[in-house]
């Protein structure tokens, strides 16, 4: 967390139940669909009575919902994720570029940009295959064992970047993945020399995937990457036509964004 951010959240303008409704909000999740306000205030780190008023507050506004003491969000919540979406309506200019490259390369493409020490997917074309990892748009992943996430991290200022680090799990999903602040400072740096990212089975087994940066304006605003399953492209083929279509397609997709005059 910046200075600027520490130094506001002492002052009278922050609000401090705000930011605990939207904590508890952030509970939920696809491992954890539904909680009781024990378990809620348990994962949160708030105390029940607390939890307990947030929860009944947001039954009340439509975005919860609650069964003999258990609670679920409703799709109302969609409507904050959307909100993003739709003031950020640059996304919708990626998508036939995104159809393209899908179409042609014959593996998913999507964008993806950074929120803490996870990356958030922003738009994204599915090809017609089937992968164990059901994503979407809204769907996060862990920065350090993705390609995505390597590329957002790497093109960060120092100082943001060691915060950011300081706050990563290093968890090992499989044999292949980076779990040393070191190994990963390391990787960021040839990351950005290259400038390109590929991660080989570090998210789950079987699945590689590339990805470069979206750049407007001489600015990094997101990262778009390929993936595919390690039995059907190789690390060759990876890096080489696709990196090179995918190349391609951020270039495109960047010059449409600026030549729109969208504010970013």
């Amino acid at each position: 967390m910046s200075t600027k951010n520490s130094n506001f959240r002492e002052s009278n303008d922050f609000i401090q139940s705000l930011e605990r409704g939207l904590i508890v909000i952030q509970a939920f999740s696809e491992e954890t669909p539904q909680l009781t306000v024990s378990e809620a205030s348990k994962k949160t780190g708030l105390s029940r009575p607390a939890v307990r008023r947030i929860l009944l507050t947001l039954e009340a506004l439509g975005f919860a919902e609650s069964l003999n003491g258990i609670y679920s969000l409703t799709a109302r919540t969609l409507s904050l994720g959307y909100a993003y979406l739709s003031s950020k309506s640059i996304w919708s200019l990626a998508q036939p570029f995104m159809r393209k490259f899908a179409d042609q390369a014959g593996e998913s493409c999507s964008i993806s940009v950074l929120d803490g020490a996870d990356i958030v997917y922003v738009a994204r074309v599915q090809a017609n295959r089937i992968m164990r990892l059901n994503l979407d748009v809204g769907s996060r992943l862990p920065a350090h064992a993705t390609s995505m996430g390597h590329i957002l991290l790497a093109h960060l200022p120092e100082e943001k970047l060691e915060a950011v680090l300081e706050t990563i799990e290093f968890n090992d999903f499989t044999s292949h993945t980076i779990t040393d602040h070191s190994a990963l400072l390391a990787e960021l740096r040839n990351v950005r020399e290259r400038g390109w990212a590929g991660v080989d089975q570090q998210l789950e087994e079987g699945l590689r995937s590339v990805a470069v940066p979206l750049i407007v304006n001489g600015r990094v605003i997101a990262a778009i990457n390929c993936s595919a399953h390690a039995g059907r492209v190789t690390k060759e083929e990876l890096r080489g036509t696709y990196l090179d279509m995918l190349q391609k397609t951020a270039e495109d997709i960047g010059n449409a964004i600026s030549g729109s005059g969208r504010i970013l």
